[in-house]
């Protein structure tokens, strides 16, 4: 469903409320700060009180670049605040939801059941684990939601400052990974428009600039990579170490850089109580029905799923018989 053909509705809540509270998926990339930044210059310029609601802690490089950035610009609450803030008229309020369609990756579950009016507008694939409330926005053929968010800019007539453009062109940059993953004509259309808008593609590569220590920390999780099936790469990272998602997933898109490797599985310790693995795909592997098999979802290109109280071996053997078993079904 694209975007563009439910923006009359989309408008016609945005009319109705006085307060939006934009939120994106826990651990923050630069997809859904880009999304969100974008979605809130929107609103702003149509007169609206918002605010984004971040929960995270700690944040990975590019995203800390950007909210330092635009920290004394925006508003920005903890989902604890959220109640405090709201319009004393329920149907005046608005949570917006960017990047993601699951519940559990909201950095707080209880916020949905603060608002009356919700609206999702993400890029990944649906499961029955999806939010079903409100105005759902789902397109899973374009990039990212940033691309989404972009198409947006010339129906609700508004222009955004060059920095915007910037972090809205990063989050395109990076859930395509270069644009070698899920690029369309219309995904180069996008990016040469915020580019026109004074995106600026060496501010990009300043935004997606990595941590030597952690780039380190993950190559040597590449080191022990195994080929499975032939086309397959599978890492198993340290029991020593608790990555953030994003790490998982560095580690996926570069997996799929080497020569033969049409689809890429990373498993690591994402809290002390879980497992996560990251996938990454050319198109011709099904990542997200195999990690659906394991609780997760994701798309045709890039999928993600979270086991708790399990092992990295045991989540290790789990993965292997799942992607055995699809093998199989596809002889």
């Amino acid at each position: 469903m694209s975007i563009v053909e439910k923006q009359k509705q989309l408008k016609r809540m945005i009319r109705q409320v006085n307060k939006v509270f934009i939120v994106a998926h826990q651990d923050l990339d630069l997809d859904a700060i880009g999304s969100s930044l974008g979605m809130y210059e929107i609103l702003r310029q149509h007169h609206k009180e918002c605010y984004l609601v971040i929960n995270d802690r700690k944040n990975e490089l590019g995203v800390q670049k950007v909210l330092a950035k635009v920290k004394n610009k925006v508003n920005i609450l903890r989902s604890t605040e959220v109640s405090d803030h709201l319009d004393e008229k329920d149907k005046k309020n608005l949570l917006l939801i960017l990047d993601t369609n699951k519940t559990y990756l909201l950095p707080d579950e209880k916020l949905l059941t603060l608002f009356q009016k919700v609206i999702v507008i993400d890029h990944h694939e649906t499961t029955e684990q999806s939010i079903a409330k409100g105005l759902i926005i789902i397109d899973t053929t374009v990039s990212s939601t940033c691309e989404m968010i972009t198409q947006l800019l010339d129906g609700f007539k508004v222009t955004i400052d060059p920095f915007i453009s910037t972090v809205l062109l990063s989050g395109i940059v990076l859930d395509t990974n270069n644009f070698m993953l899920k690029t369309t004509s219309k995904t180069y259309y996008t990016a040469y428009y915020l580019t026109k808008l004074g995106a600026d593609p060496k501010k990009v590569q300043y935004l997606l600039k990595q941590d030597l220590k952690q780039y380190i920390e993950r190559q040597k999780t590449i080191t022990d990579v195994k080929i499975l099936k032939q086309n397959i790469a599978l890492a198993v990272s340290s029991p020593q170490i608790i990555y953030r998602r994003e790490d998982l997933a560095k580690i996926a898109d570069t997996l799929l850089l080497f020569n033969g490797i049409e689809a890429s599985f990373v498993i690591g310790k994402i809290s002390k109580t879980a497992i996560g693995i990251s996938s990454r795909s050319m198109g011709h592997i099904p990542v997200q029905d195999i990690l659906e098999q394991l609780g997760g979802g994701g798309d045709a290109y890039n999928a993600a799923a979270k086991i708790e109280n399990s092992t990295l071996e045991r989540v290790e053997v789990l993965l292997k018989k799942q992607i055995r078993l699809q093998r199989n079904e596809e002889k």
